[in-house]
């Protein structure tokens, strides 16, 4: 058993060593190809520009994650349905905005109307399955293709955007060159920081937040003492699909609402909660920015003729965190 043990902390501290040694490389390329290097064109602009991509990408990511990080990482409860109430809370926000309503006030009652449908989601569908993960994971598989074949007919097939109101569609000058960069993107990395900060507040340092993480560890105890799970529970889920729906509107300003969205959404938060750990909002943070910087600047810093690889290095990035951490950067063993 000594030197299995022996055997087993040598192969992860070697893992861990090679994914480090590949962080490195490909820090020293992405910088080397920035400035010039390995006959590269010197261009810190588009570096710049790459990068705030990147970040407000990860934004993005963890707005939406988040809400998963709630609902799985520390409810255990498989909602794959999660990406179709992404997609779903952007059209119902653009439809909101299209009758000429306020557009926070859209984002609000987008991101509202999602929460309570995740609520009734979880009463209806999940409630009496705790526990049962692959029974809640074709549940919720099976309500998401339904919603995904009904919003085709109501809300078309084509890519849409969400018009922004007219302070988000000016630009921010930055004072490297004559670098501009959309106020609209800058805001959603604003308010993902907003969220986060406010999610780590009510979960470490709020009697709410305790209650939540004591019914996930020993919910029979916690029942015992008098508190009503199920209500914690629910109120958690409707949380989680709010973030969902209020993603859907960012991200449909940000970027564009299309069919296949829900699928892709679902993967990035499935690839943050795994990255950063499940429960954590620390590492849903590093995971969102890991999964946003790998996205963006691989597209740009990959040797010629192999950029159209760059979606690989998203596996190849659960590959190397799950290699040194099985249960994620920040998970609990």
């Amino acid at each position: 058993m000594t030197l299995r043990r022996l055997r087993a902390e040598i192969a992860h501290r070697m893992a861990g060593g090679l994914a480090l040694l590949v962080l490195v490389i490909a820090v020293v390329w992405v910088l080397a190809r920035a400035v010039g290097l390995f006959g590269a064109t010197a261009n810190i602009s588009l570096f710049l520009i790459v990068t705030l991509n990147g970040l407000t990408l990860a934004g993005l990511y963890f707005i939406v994650a988040s809400g998963f990080t709630l609902i799985f990482g520390l409810m255990r409860v498989v909602n794959m349905a999660h990406g179709s109430l992404y997609l779903l809370g952007g059209y119902i926000g653009l439809r909101l905005v299209q009758n000429h309503l306020n557009y926070w006030l859209a984002l609000a009652l987008a991101a509202l109307a999602i929460g309570v449908i995740g609520l009734v989601m979880q009463q209806v569908f999940l409630r009496w399955n705790q526990g049962q993960d692959l029974r809640q994971a074709l549940i919720t598989i099976a309500i998401s293709v339904v919603l995904a074949d009904q919003m085709i007919p109501y809300f078309g097939a084509a890519a849409v955007a969400i018009n922004a109101p007219g302070g988000l569609n000016s630009s921010v000058r930055f004072g490297l060159g004559d670098v501009r960069y959309p106020t609209v993107r800058l805001v959603v990395l604003g308010l993902a920081v907003l969220i986060g900060v406010s999610l780590w507040y009510a979960i470490q340092h709020t009697r709410f937040g305790m209650i939540i993480r004591a019914g996930v560890d020993d919910r029979a105890m916690t029942s015992a003492l008098g508190v009503n799970v199920q209500v914690v529970f629910g109120v958690t889920f409707f949380i989680g699909a709010l973030l969902a729906g209020l993603g859907g509107v960012l991200g449909g300003t940000m970027i564009a609402l299309a069919p296949g969205q829900d699928a892709s959404f679902l993967l990035s938060s499935l690839v943050v909660v795994i990255v950063g750990g499940m429960g954590s909002l620390a590492g849903a943070l590093v995971g969102a920015l890991a999964l946003g910087l790998v996205d963006q600047l691989s597209g740009v810093y990959l040797p010629a003729g192999y950029t159209n690889f760059s979606i690989l290095l998203t596996f190849a990035l659960l590959v190397f965190v799950l290699a040194m951490r099985p249960t994620g950067l920040f998970g609990r063993r």
